[in-house]
């Protein structure tokens, strides 16, 4: 079996592959005149950006083999943030030529310049737009519908216009088999998106789920409980999720992402998701009907058990619990007597969604409950404020780094999360994150 560091390694260095080798095709066969070193840097560094732009469309096509090594999470906040060097890459480019032959500054002027200048301006441009509204569609005020749906445009127009600029100028591509190669790996890249858009949801189009169940639970949260219609369902793993059409077709734009909550051993193959409300979408989940026709692509995520520990830590904030219920319901169904400890963070004492039932729970698990409360009513003699390594001293038996913990929640508190297990000498093998933010 290859070790999972091992294969992490092995699909970082496909994925240099398939940045430098398309660079690489250009320096054999026939070459241009040879020019500046800055010149041929510049260009290179183009060429380098637009492979990974091209690329990005592979990380987000939700192929299983791809997001299983990292988890889907990990996937999605790699492709935030390699978009920034993608954006580097893109701007040196004409950035280095206009200082070293300033007269080609003349192309900026949109109106007077060649439509190859053009096409780079618009690849430039959309990319800029691309990542300023990533970065401030909150502020923008832009709902996630909008944003996904200009995200896509600007991302097809930024690869396209780019793949376009290159061509018209290709000092490199006047080789018809660089030109053929190049032009057919482009071509992949923006089939990528019909993949997505319609084989996708074409296979999705035929196996629906309908609304069995639709149950109000504490802390603003709703969860739907969710049966396969002509089909068995699919199999998950506690921990995973599903990107979840609720209104229309699976042809919509955009799906949302939601942690199972239900058991892993369901045999009806029904899936529950336990959604809060947060937003725009999230705000009427409470009025769907029960028989409702709904879709779900998945399973995804790579936050799930199965690796040799001694017990289970359980680390959950808020809307975290949903996907440590899915892990607790299932080694409750599979008779699990390894200890586990789940230390959930919330508001106020009726802010703890699924409370009732996770009291039930410790007679079906060798399990500790360690509520931590920022808003505790009076009388309250458990935890308050936030969760540190005090808390974890507390509660936890030593040696720490032999319990394998699972941490779930808002953005600030995971990060203290890991830096205090870090503190504590925990490797990062035994410990997993979901953020459930994808945009």
């Amino acid at each position: 079996m290859i070790s999972f560091a091992l294969r992490n390694i092995l699909w970082l260095i496909i994925y240099l592959f398939f940045i430098l080798a398309p660079l690489f095709v250009l320096l054999f066969g026939s070459l241009p005149p040879a020019r500046s070193f800055w010149t041929e840097l510049s260009i290179a560094l183009g060429y380098s950006g637009l492979a990974i732009m091209g690329l990005q469309f592979g990380l987000t096509s939700r192929f299983r083999w791809v997001t299983k090594p990292w988890g889907e999470d990990v996937i999605y906040h790699f492709h935030r943030r390699i978009s920034f060097i993608a954006l580097g890459l893109v701007l040196a480019h004409p950035l280095i030529l206009f200082v070293i032959r300033p007269e080609l500054l003349a192309l900026l002027n949109f109106i007077a310049a060649p439509w190859r200048a053009r096409l780079a301006a618009i690849s430039t441009y959309s990319l800029i737009a691309l990542i300023i509204m990533a970065l401030w569609r909150v502020k923008l005020k832009l709902s996630y519908e909008v944003w996904h749906l200009t995200h896509i445009i600007l991302a097809a127009a930024a690869v396209a216009a780019g793949i376009l600029h290159m061509v018209a100028w290709g000092v490199y591509l006047v080789d018809p088999v660089k030109k053929a190669l190049w032009c057919a790996l482009a071509l992949f890249w923006l089939t990528l998106l019909p993949y997505v858009r319609i084989v996708k949801p074409l296979f999705m189009l035929r196996r629906p789920y309908r609304v069995a169940q639709v149950k109000v639970e504490r802390g603003d949260t709703t969860t739907l409980v969710m049966k396969p219609e002509g089909h068995q369902g699919f199999r998950f793993t506690p921990g995973q999720f599903g990107w979840l059409t609720l209104w229309g077709s699976p042809f919509q734009i955009t799906g949302h992402p939601f942690s199972f909550s239900s058991s892993a051993e369901a045999s009806d193959g029904s899936v529950e998701m336990s959604i809060r409300k947060l937003g725009d979408f999230t705000a009427n989940v409470s009025r769907v009907a029960v028989g409702q026709r709904v879709y779900i692509d998945g399973p995804y995520g790579a936050f799930t058990i199965g690796n040799p520990a001694d017990m289970h830590v359980l680390i959950a904030g808020g809307v975290g619990i949903t996907p440590m219920m899915s892990i607790l319901r299932t080694l409750a169904d599979r008779g699990d007597k390894r200890p586990v400890v789940l230390i959930y963070g919330s508001k106020d004492w009726e802010s703890i969604t699924f409370r009732e039932e996770l009291d039930a729970l410790q007679a079906r698990l060798d399990l500790k409950l360690v509520y931590v409360l920022t808003r505790p009513h009076e009388g309250w003699t458990g935890e308050v404020g936030y969760i540190d390594a005090g808390l974890f001293k507390r509660h936890l038996p030593p040696p720490f780094d032999m319990h394998e913990y699972f941490i779930c929640g808002p953005h600030m508190m995971m990060d203290a999360i890991e830096q205090t297990l870090a503190q504590m000498h925990v490797p990062m093998s035994k410990y997993h994150t979901e953020r459930y933010n994808f945009a």
